[in-house]
């Protein structure tokens, strides 16, 4: 035992070992970044059943199941061929945005006066009756999902987001969505987003609502929703949307759910549940038949 120990050391070195950690950890970062990159988007679910391909071939192998593996090798053969051309724009954006987020500066502001700015303003247009569509990004990329819209890339302030919505003949930003960067910066106004993919709406929701809907359907970001007709806060997440919120349980949900105070995912679920009793406090939830609460669509996997 002890020298097929000595034998297993025998010749290794401190400059051997430490290339090998730093050539395990390279590997080990760029396989981070790119489930980082993927994940909370459509191409995961695409990754998944790559892996699940492969995994059927392994199998095939071991049980000798011929005419299966000769078909599985052919798919596999063409599937990286296939992912160029699915996802060559996502690839293109990704090699653009290769060191992002990983030096310290050129960041957004923190994230709880990122909350801040954001139902203060949303406060206010609620009371001035002016419709507004705030989307925070978390973990997917948005760009993909929205079909026109101008690009700001401005520092965030409750200010600004007021004066995008103000209904003006020379603001030409106002009709449409906001979007937030995960650098929590003003990334894009006048977004016009897809539309919720939903039956079961009732005709209280108008094409507003319906596109805050629509872009927490297709990805993991969370629509803030301000009613022109009704200044009513109502805050959409994962397919589903809870109305008539008001601040404090506005700026709850959001640190749960954009992490602000914690990594941990229970948070994200407690938050919803805040969300989702604010709504049954004040008699929503009858009135939202058909859509799921929050804190449903929190605790169930989509």
């Amino acid at each position: 035992m002890a020298s097929a120990l000595s034998s297993l050391f025998e010749g290794l070195t401190f400059g051997s070992i430490a290339t090998s950690a730093i050539d395990i950890s390279l590997v080990a970062f760029l396989i981070y970044r790119l489930l980082m990159a993927i994940r909370g988007t459509r191409a995961a679910e695409i990754v998944v059943g790559i892996v699940l391909i492969a995994a059927a071939f392994f199998v095939a192998q071991r049980l000798e199941l011929t005419t299966v593996s000769w078909l599985l090798d052919n798919v596999i053969s063409y599937i990286f061929i296939f992912i160029i051309i699915v996802f060559q724009q996502d690839i293109r954006r990704g090699l653009g945005r290769i060191g992002q987020n990983i030096l310290p500066f050129g960041r957004g502001q923190d994230g709880a006066g990122m909350v801040d700015e954001i139902v203060g303003a949303v406060a206010k247009l609620a009371r001035a009756r002016v419709g507004a569509i705030v989307v925070l990004a978390r973990d997917a990329d948005l760009e993909e999902f929205v079909e026109d819209a101008t690009r700001l890339d401005a520092v965030l302030g409750r200010q600004l987001l007021i004066s995008l919505f103000l209904p003006a003949p020379d603001n030409e930003l106002h009709d449409g969505a906001v979007v937030i960067s995960k650098q929590r910066r003003i990334e894009l106004a006048r977004a016009l987003l897809p539309l919720s993919k939903s039956s079961d709406l009732g005709p209280e929701f108008g094409t507003r609502h319906r596109a805050a809907l629509g872009i927490t359907e297709d990805t993991d970001a969370v629509a803030v929703v301000v009613s022109e007709e009704r200044g009513e806060i109502s805050l959409c997440f994962k397919g589903s949307i809870a109305r008539g919120l008001e601040p404090l349980d506005l700026r709850r949900a959001l640190h749960g759910l954009l992490g602000v105070d914690s990594d941990d995912m229970a948070d994200e679920a407690e938050a919803a549940a805040e969300v989702g009793k604010a709504v049954a406090s004040l008699g929503n939830l009858s009135e939202t038949s058909g859509i799921r609460g929050v804190a449903d669509a929190a605790k169930e996997p989509r």
